[in-house]
């Protein structure tokens, strides 16, 4: 089982579902990207929701696991922001964290976090979903 893997959930101010923006959805997917590139935090799956975010991730052991969500946050903050042309807090403050302990919950973990949009009705097939990956489905896995 790898170390320092966690599923992180983190929501929207009052649940506002600015996220159901498709632009505003993808700042938040090229924030992911940026803190992989920046502090090596290995994103394994995600899903981006109208009004919250699902993030499983690996961290390097010298990363601080609240400043890397801190920073998603902070700079998908800022591009939601200009996007809507507003300013202040898109986020909640803080977030729920949970270590993943074995490889079989890991799983467990992904599958719950890509079938979000399911459960909450939004589509019936995840493939027209476009706000989640998964590391098992770029490998040519399945879920």
């Amino acid at each position: 089982m790898p170390a320092n893997v966690y599923h992180i959930s983190t929501a929207t101010l009052d649940r506002v579902p600015v996220l159901r923006a498709l632009e505003c959805g993808r700042a938040v997917v090229a924030s992911l990207a940026r803190e992989q590139v920046r502090q090596g935090a290995h994103t394994l799956a995600f899903v981006v929701m109208p009004d919250h975010l699902h993030w499983l991730l690996q961290l390097p052991d010298h990363v601080n696991l609240s400043q890397c969500v801190s920073n998603v946050k902070s700079s998908s903050a800022k591009v939601i922001n200009r996007l809507r042309n507003t300013s202040g807090p898109i986020w909640q403050h803080g977030f729920y964290d949970r270590g993943i302990r074995s490889d079989e919950d890991l799983i467990v973990v992904a599958r719950y976090i890509v079938a979000n949009p399911l459960r909450a009705g939004i589509v019936e097939d995840i493939g027209r979903y476009s706000l989640w990956d998964a590391i098992w489905v770029r490998q040519g896995f399945q879920l």
